[in-house]
């Protein structure tokens, strides 16, 4: 590893265990001092008109993004053993689990496929992403609610397994991002009604979902 500009100057000093003086060699490195922030704007070209990346996540793992009113996530934690891994995807001890768990089904998605706008008049979803690279978007578009129009991002999958909470009134979706199929078990609060199902469409690439909802699949 390339250690930064400085001055590297040998260091000896002498420390005593088991009764027998020891003479320790080090080195100890005089760091060149930082650059000021305006001394880097002038000599990086286009430095000025970068931006600061920021993380995706908290020191402590958690999200970094203001949630949609209603909307709540958990991200679960894998268990590897000797056979193979495991993880938990629900448990009625979790504040995920508050409302009634009455039907779960497997939904696998393409690589490149876009299944958005969904919303529902009267059931929350819960979206545990299993498998796969996907990003799972939420559109708040209750015309009551604190956070209307607000639009909440999740990157879920394979390498960071977690579910998604969305209230009824929140338009939802998803892509699959990566190179494989992907896996959402979804865990509704009502059970699918084939006659008359509370599940209502906008199509993703339509004018109107365009004009409504302010997110662009990329």
């Amino acid at each position: 590893m390339r250690r930064d500009p400085g001055t590297a100057k040998a260091r000896s000093m002498r420390t005593s265990f088991d009764g027998v003086e020891h003479l320790v060699l080090g080195l100890m490195t005089e760091v060149a001092p930082q650059p000021a922030f305006t001394d880097t704007v002038d000599v990086i070209d286009g430095f000025a008109d970068a931006g600061r990346r920021v993380a995706l996540t908290t020191a402590q793992g958690a999200l970094r993004l203001e949630l949609i009113e209603g909307v709540s996530y958990r991200l679960t934690r894998p268990v590897s053993h000797h056979h193979g891994h495991l993880t938990e995807v629900l448990r009625a001890d979790w504040d995920v689990a508050e409302a009634p768990l009455v039907q779960v089904t497997l939904t696998t998605t393409f690589p490149g496929r876009v299944r958005a706008w969904g919303v529902h008049l009267a059931t929350t979803d819960r979206l545990f992403a299993a498998s796969g690279s996907l990003c799972i978007v939420c559109y708040d578009a209750r015309r009551s609610s604190s956070t209307f129009g607000a639009v909440n991002e999740f990157l879920l999958g394979g390498r960071n397994q977690g579910m998604v909470v969305i209230p009824p009134g929140v338009y939802h979706g998803w892509k699959n991002v990566g190179d494989d199929e992907a896996a959402i078990i979804s865990m509704p609060s009502q059970l699918y009604d084939y006659d008359a199902p509370d599940r209502w469409e906008l199509t993703w690439d339509s004018p109107e979902a365009q004009r409504i909802i302010p997110y662009q699949w990329a």
